[in-house]
């Protein structure tokens, strides 16, 4: 899709420089995925503690657990 932007130079040239991208495209593309990646982290980390897993790990082994 094509879409005009107003980017500050001075950011985008800086973003270029820390990733190495050679294109505005290229760094734009990084940072869209960079928060979408964080996003789903962070949904990710919402979870915690909310999923409650029984598993006997001497059961999925085969071991006999009347040591």
């Amino acid at each position: 899709m094509r879409t005009t932007l107003d980017l500050d130079n001075e950011i985008v040239s800086k973003a270029m420089e820390i990733t190495g991208d050679k294109t505005k495209t290229a760094v734009i593309h990084r940072a869209l995925n960079e928060i979408i990646k964080k996003d789903n982290t962070s949904k990710i980390f919402n979870y915690g503690g909310k999923v409650n897993i029984d598993i006997d790990l001497d059961v999925l082994r085969g071991r006999n657990s009347a040591w």
